[in-house]
């Protein structure tokens, strides 16, 4: 794993001048219980999926104030030297529970529980949001796709159409919702994903005609390759490709036009080519719903970019970080249609005996009366500031998604508007 900067200063102003007030009152030191929770579902989402915190689980390992920041803080009057001092030597030393990684989450699932000193966990507020609302919001609309493709594997290729940093992550996202590879080295260095990749219209158009730039990569990287056909004529792109690299190429790709025409063409001249094993990948703006809408058509591989690092329309996933106890008594936020229930929560799936799940249910200061296929939801993740061993890993969270959406009633899968998955019953 690659250490990141220290990560203090990605927050806002505020949280600082929330710790300085409360330090000067005495109310810093008050025990609290935050949580991350969504009160609703993106716009037409049936499902959340948790995903982000094993980032953040990175960040918090890396979350203090070095001389470079405090200098920073002081010089821009933010707060005063008293805080200044409390920060030097902040060490979050509380505990977190939660939600693994590739579980689903719906309107009040409480996704991360933090607890300790009110000080020590509001500071950890805007770093907890701004991981786990753009992860989730990530790994919710690749998970969309992967349902779409119906086992076709998927390409996630949108690091161009993001923020350097916020590409690797969504990489890591889409993965652990499905795709198959990224093209993002970065994504690959960092987390071990597979990466591919193999050449753009540039090269195409570099090269004096077609056929030397396919003689070209084939030579360089051989017939299992993937040669662009599309840079002029696609047809002749297709008998030039074969022509070249022989029936045993890997694939062509196409990335314009209507796929759906262009697929079944695509298909039916590979074959009449004898190049029966040959794959079509197909890139060029896809989301869920043009996924979806090539189910019939005989492409092998899909490469979405855009829709999937800005979360398909849905570039948030809306969660907050509310505070809900202080000192074991329920605190409860009444601003109108911005209310929070009090008290920390317990979470429990319950399931039919098949495995399908059913509801959510989640109780305030105890516990859901246990039955038969319950599954508790949350998990310790840290104790006392230090990382819990054992969380899953990034192929775990894969897994462990897989068998969740498995497990949600079919409708829960659709793509068109509709009520969440399963009900969450608040007690």
């Amino acid at each position: 794993m690659i250490s990141a900067p220290s990560p203090v200063l990605y927050t806002d102003h505020y949280e600082l001048t929330m710790v300085q007030a409360a330090l000067a009152d005495g109310t810093a030191d008050r025990a609290c219980v935050f949580e991350v929770f969504a009160r609703r579902l993106p716009n037409g989402r049936r499902y959340g999926v948790v995903a982000g915190i094993g980032r953040l689980l990175d960040h918090l390992a890396g979350f203090r104030f070095h001389e470079e920041q405090l200098e920073y803080l002081s010089r821009a009057e933010v707060v005063d030297e008293r805080t200044l001092a409390w920060l030097a030597d902040y060490r979050f030393t509380g505990d977190i529970d939660g939600y693994t990684e590739g579980e689903l989450y719906f309107p009040g699932s409480p996704i991360l529980t933090v607890t300790g000193s009110f000080a020590e966990c509001v500071l950890l507020e805007t770093l907890a949001l701004s991981v786990l609302n753009f992860d989730c919001a990530i790994a919710g609309a690749a998970a969309r796709m992967v349902t779409a493709a119906r086992g076709r594997p998927i390409i996630e290729m949108g690091s161009r159409r993001a923020h350097e940093e916020g590409a690797v992550a969504a990489a890591r996202a889409a993965y652990l919702a499905g795709f198959s590879v990224t093209s993002n080295l970065q994504a690959g260095l960092r987390y071990g994903i597979p990466t591919a990749g193999t050449s753009a219209h540039a090269y195409t158009l570099l090269h004096d005609s077609e056929p030397e730039a396919f003689a070209s990569q084939v030579a360089s990287l051989g017939t299992d390759t993937t040669l662009l056909v599309d840079t002029y004529d696609i047809t002749e792109g297709i008998r030039r490709a074969i022509a070249t690299a022989g029936p045993n190429l890997r694939a062509i790709r196409i990335d314009s036009g209507d796929l759906h025409v262009l697929g079944q063409q695509s298909r039916e001249l590979l074959d009449s080519l004898g190049a029966v094993d040959t794959k079509i990948v197909v890139s060029g703006d896809l989301d869920e719903y043009a996924i979806a809408s090539l189910a019939a058509t005989p492409v092998d591989i899909y490469g979405a970019g855009t829709a999937v690092v800005t979360g398909s329309g849905a570039p948030t996933a809306g969660l907050v970080y509310k505070l809900v106890e202080v000192d074991g008594r329920p605190v409860v936020k009444r601003s109108e249609n911005k209310a929070t229930v009090g008290g920390r929560k317990t979470a429990v799936r319950r399931h039919k005996p098949t495995g399908t799940a059913v509801e959510e249910v989640v109780v305030s200061q105890g516990a859901p009366e246990p039955q038969p296929h319950d599954r508790l939801l949350q998990r310790p993740l840290v104790r006392a500031g230090e990382r819990v061993e054992g969380l899953p890993d990034l192929t775990e969270a894969r897994d462990h998604l897989r068998e969740c959406l498995i497990s949600i009633p079919w409708e829960g899968l659709k793509l068109s508007q509709g009520d969440p998955a399963i009900p969450v019953l608040m007690r």
